[in-house]
């Protein structure tokens, strides 16, 4: 009788079984409706470490000699992030702002002005250094004239050719043109066009193709000290209040490691031969707020920073 009542192995095994189903079968589902209400979680993005550090350089003048002037900027920058990099010049600064808005360009050495402008189209880039000259992060802009064009103040240029460089200039544009405004020379006063780059102004006011123009003051000085232009044929009738200077700015999402060897490479910047084709005497640290007069320029004259492209 004894054996009768005891269970076999085997059963004993079964009823097991059958219990983990029943029990499995029930919480499965009710585990699977909770994850499904659980809210996702939010995947953190992860910085960027590019393989290449892809470079824009300001397109004030010719691009092939503009990445051939600055063929030691790259070798330093090689050295010193441990990347290769590309240097790119753009044909404008409109197609820099849409490459660096794109993610095309690690790195961009803008005008104030571009940049002011790639910020507020919402570029995910930050201001960290900009050069220094004389001791200064500022430099000028200047009004210049053909010297037989009759032209000896600002009021002289209405009715006249007067030249700009790109329309997103800071020094070949936004400012001269208010330099012209706060000389009594209002926009629609003078006939305008626009030639692209400082140093093409400056040659069409050389060669009387246009009366006056407006451009860098230290690309208008390098082009005189370089015997680029004639100092006989143009001579400067205005010069600009002190403007902060061309910042290089980094994309923010790249890695903190990458950022910061980017960073210390200009500021312990001081080799010559790297530095003169920028027009540096070296780099110091600035900050996006330090462009606030250059947004101030554009709201003087009634221009919105993004109508500022071609």
């Amino acid at each position: 009788m004894w054996k009768r009542l005891c269970w076999r192995r085997s059963d004993l095994l079964a009823l097991v079984a059958l219990v983990l189903a029943l029990v499995l079968g029930c919480s499965g589902p009710e585990t699977a409706e909770n994850a499904e209400n659980e809210p996702p979680t939010a995947e953190e993005p992860s910085a960027r470490d590019p393989d290449v550090l892809r470079i824009a350089l300001l397109p004030d003048e010719e691009s092939s000699k503009v990445i051939e002037d600055n063929e030691g900027l790259k070798v330093y920058l090689e050295a010193k992030t441990g990347k290769p990099v590309e240097l790119h010049v753009l044909p404008n600064y409109t197609a820099m702002i849409e490459s660096v808005r794109n993610k095309h360009i690690d790195l961009a050495y803008f005008g104030p002005l571009s940049y002011c402008i790639a910020v507020d189209k919402d570029a995910d880039v930050s201001a960290f250094a900009a050069k220094t000259k004389g001791g200064a992060t500022t430099y000028t802009s200047v009004v210049i004239a053909n010297t037989t064009a009759g032209i000896d103040n600002l009021t002289q240029i209405k009715g006249k050719r007067m030249g700009y460089g790109d329309p997103a200039s800071t020094s070949s544009h936004l400012i001269p043109k208010g330099v012209l405004a706060a000389g009594g020379v209002a926009e629609g006063e003078y006939d305008e066009s626009f030639l692209g780059k400082h140093d093409v102004v400056a040659r069409s006011v050389e060669s009387g193709n246009i009366d006056a123009g407006g451009l860098s003051r230290p690309i208008f000085d390098g082009l005189i000290e370089n015997e680029k232009i004639d100092s006989s044929k143009v001579k400067i009738i205005a010069e600009s209040d002190p403007i902060p200077q061309y910042p290089w700015a980094v994309q923010n999402d790249l890695t903190d490691e990458l950022k910061a060897s980017i960073k210390q490479a200009f500021l312990s910047l001081e080799d010559e031969a790297v530095l003169g084709p920028l027009k540096a005497e070296g780099f110091a640290t600035i900050l996006d707020s330090d462009y606030e007069s250059i947004r101030h320029a554009a709201k003087i004259l009634g221009k919105d920073l993004t109508a500022l492209q071609q």
